[in-house]
């Protein structure tokens, strides 16, 4: 296994240029969390409502964490490349085909459903090339790879601004759509995973938990570990989607930006998001799952507490508050990946590391449409942020008692 290489390179050197790789898929997959840019020109083109608005967006989510779980168990029998390659030109057609919806019904099927498809379908490539490639540093690796989906906004959101200010919304969509297929499809065929039984040299793998989703083993859904896991990643899923959903539209109506400095914020979040990443992964490899969770919703609480009380003209307020949102949302789809194939065995990290991320959908659609529903009923988002405040308190005891009782997830 020694003579493994990678574009020409011995694979201890080559496995590298499989994260590089892995991003620029995940930039374009990470699309989804600018949508906040595209709310308010939505709500006037088609004079829909605020809970409206994030349907789209909502259901793109969940749909993509349903496929995430379920390609999962097939990866391996597709083949990487095909896997990535049908997901990138499913999310393409799922924008090139928004920029013909009439109404926001359509569009929740174009965008929602069908590129939601695509991201589910491709999202989970990545992460698991990066798994086998770097089994002895899973944890920055696993980071590195997703500071993709993370970072996309800082490059996606002005450009689409800029694009729906020149060509408006429509034929955004139809050129984000196409410049997706004319990457991802590229790209699916550099992507390859290790041989069988290759690891680094001097690397020794560590006893993991017996935990698989295999005939006769035990059930990763009879585990406590899972449950407390699961729950975790809810909540700070809840609030952090919640948040980024809502991210320029609270810039425009609480802190009264305009539509391009709303923008350009959300980029900068971008950027907290990204870090976020390697920098959770890196804490959730050195420290327990337990901890890693309660300080990320420490960062919660703070957020909170400064946007209950914001208003107009408070730019920093509202900046440090929502760089905590994105950095703790960044956080959990790193500590999440990580604790899964730290917890249950690598080999089925794919299976697994599924199984879990539905929590990310649970927390997608509970958290936006309670977004969207608090600014329907009281006229401004800014008591979502008590919700978040909330569970972000509930969060921190149930990861202090639960994930220790779990036992296996503090260890």
């Amino acid at each position: 296994m020694k003579d493994v290489k990678i574009f020409g390179l011995p694979a201890e050197k080559g496995r590298w240029l499989m994260i590089p790789l892995g991003i620029a898929v995940m930039l374009c997959l990470g699309t989804v969390y600018s949508w906040s840019i595209f709310r308010k020109p939505l709500e006037k083109m088609l004079s829909i409502s605020a809970t409206e608005s994030l349907l789209p967006f909502t259901v793109m989510l969940v749909v993509y964490a349903i496929l995430m779980p379920i390609t999962g168990f097939y990866i391996d029998k597709i083949g990487v490349r095909k896997t990535i390659a049908i997901g990138g030109a499913l999310t393409g057609l799922g924008y090139l085909l928004s920029s013909f919806a009439p109404n926001i019904t359509v569009l929740v099927i174009t965008y929602g459903i069908i590129g939601g498809a695509g991201v589910g379908i491709a999202y989970g490539v990545p992460l698991a090339v990066s798994a086998k490639w770097f089994p002895d540093k899973k944890g920055l690796a696993l980071g590195l790879t997703v500071i993709g989906f993370g970072l996309s906004p800082l490059v996606t959101a002005p450009i689409a601004n800029s694009l729906i200010q020149i060509f408006e919304v429509p034929r955004t969509f139809a050129i984000l759509g196409i410049g997706f297929i004319l990457l991802i499809l590229p790209i699916s065929t550099l992507i390859q995973i290790p041989p069988a039984g290759w690891t680094p040299a001097g690397w020794t793998p560590k006893e993991a938990i017996n935990v698989s989703l295999k005939t006769g083993e035990t059930p990763l859904l009879k585990t406590p570990s899972f449950y407390a896991l699961w729950i975790c990643y809810t909540i700070g899923t809840f609030c952090g989607l919640a948040a980024i959903g809502i991210s320029s539209t609270v810039a425009q109506e609480i802190i009264k930006l305009d539509a391009g400095t709303a923008a350009i914020a959300v980029s900068l979040f971008a950027i907290c998001n990204g870090v976020a990443r390697p920098t959770f992964g890196w804490v959730t490899d050195r420290l327990k799952p337990k901890l890693a969770a309660v300080a990320n919703y420490v960062l919660i609480l703070i957020a909170s507490i400064l946007m209950s009380s914001a208003g107009e003209g408070n730019i920093a307020t509202y900046l440090i508050a929502f760089c905590l949102f994105w950095l703790s949302l960044g956080g959990w789809l790193a500590i999440a990946p990580t604790a899964t194939i730290t917890l249950f065995k690598p080999e089925d990290y794919t299976k697994n590391y599924g199984v879990v991320f539905t929590a990310y959908g649970v927390g997608a659609l509970l958290g936006t449409i309670v977004a969207g529903r608090i600014r329907d009923l009281f006229g401004s988002y800014t008591f979502a942020f008590y919700v978040t405040g909330v569970l972000a308190i509930v969060g921190i005891i149930i990861a202090v008692f639960s994930l220790k009782k779990a036992g296996s997830i503090t260890q």
